[in-house]
């Protein structure tokens, strides 16, 4: 590669920040095959390293894995927020060569042995429990890595390795092109009856970006889409109820080869993951996937997610039963003469909860305009913890100019650490949901610092241009909790306290641990206190009006049963589809093969009751849902967090953390929430272990630090009301 070449590529000379205006797809593959060059030249002199230590071996490993992060995290980024089918294909094209190159690393026998040697130095060679943690953890991922490997086992392995990468990306790509190709233009005041002014706006303004230049909320067209801005609304206030069906029977369907989306079909995809999963967990020793997945997080074993599981669903599923009964009696009295189905649901909840509870969403919006949410969440922030938070007087390069970068400071305004925010929706080029990522990880190597840098990234619903003026973003309250929470996850990666690049921030903390700081920010949104800091009516500036607050507490459970259930379903089929137990098939033979067969179809460990996935699927929901799915239900077709996600065997981390979460937050309830003293000590006590700790010491030890115990379920099912029941 000419010198000069790279030399001017801004995804492998990133300097502080990317600059992200200069990024294309043109320079990905050039600035990720220089650095795995660059870094196998750097593994040869490694392997040659007879008495490691950590100036001499851990340091120059780190310079490797760093230079690759920061490009292949770039990369990464952009296919979440600006896709294109350029990027994809430059991605497409080296996913493989890293995947090959992190397995270099991972099954070096050299490395693994200057692992051992540093670790049975002990103190002379490790001088902190951070590098104590750092050396085992290094241990056991060569292990999982396959390092014990050998020969046409080891080249297997390998093989499942990029596979499984290539597959992940496939199915990602084909949940976005396939929530990208639904498009419903609707023109008639029928059709839109009961849907929102917010909504209105939002779909107008989609219709002209679709190239309907006279579309506008009042005369339309107006633009249905699969982003869930756009559908959920639909489902909860649409009228129209052939409306109703229709979208939630494409949301159902995305990439699962039926219905609008045919081209995309995630259903063999999903076959081969899992097919592919269990053998790797079958060559590295463990019984299963789930398994496998188990020995890296904090939760014991299957047996006792499933203990939780169960715990929850004893409370949970009497109370969603109880929820659907009255909310089927509530349609009966307001007209509706048949059945309740699936699509009725959300409609007839919101409508039951506006009556119990006098509210809309859309009342709630006009006291939500995101700056002021922000000014607001940044300064409990700062009650909390000390920090200040400001948006940067000098802002990099972004990838979008709804972009901007926000500076942290300590108390005494020395800048710690900073975010870029991405708010809004953008249809056919981001992905949905929320996530926080990180851009820089905090370390400090021979006195220099590098502060850590966060991307937090929402789909909330975009500014609309109202005549001649720009109204700003209204929020919905599930908007607002979705920014707390990833805010939550970003703090714990910016205010970590930890130097070791391998454990600061979420660095090496383990996965079903890794929800507790964000589910734990969202708390703070149902106290009055924090209202009053977050609203504002975007045209008179009152805050949120104490009965609608009132409202909000009243509501803040509703149906909270059915929630639960719903999360607890998802969790326990999550871990069933990758638990081969009792011999159940967990693919679905297509080709005729011997039900002991596992190679080169779809079939995973050995059938007993020859169970397809649609199986399992429908025998959990027996039990973990109030209302059956429908029999062509594909929801797991775009179930990216487990398929395209780190959520393998693993969907139950968000009910594990959120135990710890809510016993988290009871620490402030029991220390009172109006005593400003206490908050602030108990903030600081939480700052300096959840947050400041990363993943230098196990999340058990950290979170009996912080709260002098271990977590119970009490303080969840009390703050979703549901210890009545328990």
């Amino acid at each position: 590669m000419k010198e000069d070449t790279i030399t001017n590529n801004p995804l492998f000379n990133q300097q502080e920040l990317p600059d992200f205006s200069a990024i294309t797809p043109e320079h990905v593959v050039p600035a990720v095959r220089e650095a795995i060059r660059l870094g196998r030249d750097k593994l040869r002199q490694l392997e040659t390293v007879q008495t490691p230590t950590w100036q001499t071996f851990v340091l120059p490993l780190r310079d490797i894995s760093r230079r690759l992060d920061r490009i292949w995290g770039a990369v990464g980024h952009l296919m979440g927020v600006k896709n294109s089918d350029a990027l994809r294909t430059a991605h497409e094209e080296v996913q493989p060569e890293v995947v090959e190159f992190q397995l270099s690393i991972g099954q070096n026998r050299a490395l693994f042995e200057n692992w051992q040697k540093l670790q049975a130095a002990g103190a002379n060679e490790i001088s902190s429990a951070a590098r104590r943690r750092i050396v085992d953890s290094a241990i056991r991922d060569a292990r999982l890595a396959g390092v014990a490997l050998e020969g046409e086992t080891q080249k297997r392995f390998n093989e499942i390795q990029r596979d499984l990468a290539a597959l992940a990306t496939r199915f990602s790509n084909a949940v976005l092109d396939a929530t990208k190709s639904f498009q419903i233009v609707l023109t008639k005041s029928e059709e839109i009856a009961g849907l929102p002014q917010s909504w209105l706006a939002g779909a107008a303004h989609a219709a002209r970006a679709k190239g309907h230049s006279e579309a506008n909320e009042t005369t339309g067209p107006w633009l249905v889409t699969l982003d869930y801005p756009s559908y959920y609304p639909v489902l909860q206030h649409a009228q129209n109820r052939a409306l109703r069906e229709q979208v939630y029977r494409a949301s159902l369907a995305r990439a699962s080869g039926a219905g609008y989306s045919e081209t995309w079909n995630n259903w063999p995809v999903i076959d081969d993951i899992l097919r592919l999963r269990q053998e790797e967990a079958k060559i590295l020793g463990f019984a299963n996937f789930a398994e496998l997945s188990l020995s890296a997080k904090m939760a014991p074993g299957a047996s006792k997610v499933r203990e939780m599981i169960q715990n929850l669903a004893g409370v949970a599923k009497p109370q969603a039963t109880r929820e659907f009964s009255e909310l089927a009696a509530y349609a009966k009295q307001k007209g509706h003469e048949d059945a309740l189905q699936l699509w009725d649901i959300a409609y007839y909840s919101e409508r039951r909860r506006e009556e119990l509870y006098s509210f809309t969403d859309e009342e709630l919006r006009p006291y939500f305009p995101l700056p002021k949410v922000l000014t607001g969440m940044f300064q409990l922030a700062e009650n909390l913890f000390g920090v200040k938070i400001a948006a940067a007087l000098q802002q990099p390069k972004v990838w979008h100019s709804d972009v901007q970068f926000f500076d942290v400071g300590d108390a005494k305004g020395q800048k710690i650490a900073g975010f870029y925010l991405d708010p809004y929706a953008r249809s056919g080029e981001k992905r949905g949901g929320a996530w926080m990522d990180v851009c820089r990880q905090r370390e400090v190597t021979e006195g220099n610092v590098t502060l850590p840098v966060a991307y937090l990234v929402c789909n909330g619903t975009p500014p609309v241009a109202k005549g001649d003026t720009q109204q700003p973003s209204l929020m919905t309250f599930t908007e607002v909790e979705t920014l707390f929470h990833e805010f939550g996850h970003g703090l714990q990666h910016m205010l970590t306290t930890v130097d070791e690049y391998e454990a600061s921030g979420i660095s090496n903390v383990e996965w079903d641990a890794i929800e507790l700081p964000s589910q734990f920010m969202e708390n703070w949104v149902y106290e009055r206190s924090v209202i009053d800091q977050i609203s504002g009516h975007f045209e008179t500036g009152e805050t949120l009006p104490q009965a609608l607050f009132e409202k909000i507490i009243a509501a803040k459970n509703y149906m909270a049963g059915s929630i639960l259930l719903r999360q607890l379903y998802f969790s326990l089929l999550d871990l069933e589809l990758h638990e081969v137990h009792g011999g159940t098939l967990v693919g679905v033979a297509t080709d005729g093969q011997k039900p002991t067969d596992v190679h080169g179809g779809t079939l995973v460990g050995v059938a007993k009751n020859s169970e397809t996935v649609r199986d399992v699927q429908r025998r959990i929901a027996k039990e973990y849902t109030v209302i059956p799915p429908l029999p062509e239900d594909a929801f797991l077709c775009s179930f990216s967090h487990i398929f395209a996600g780190g959520y393998a065997a693993g969907y139950y981390s968000y009910k594990w953390a959120e135990v710890l979460s809510a016993d988290a937050f009871a620490a402030f309830e029991e220390a009172g929430l109006g005593n400003d003293a206490a908050i602030r000590a108990l903030g600081k006590r939480y700052r300096e272990t959840v947050l400041a700790r990363g993943g230098s010491e196990h999340p058990l030890d950290v979170y009996r630090a912080f709260r002098g115990r271990d977590a119970t379920i009490d303080a969840l099912l009390r703050h979703n009301g549901l210890i009545h029941a328990a």
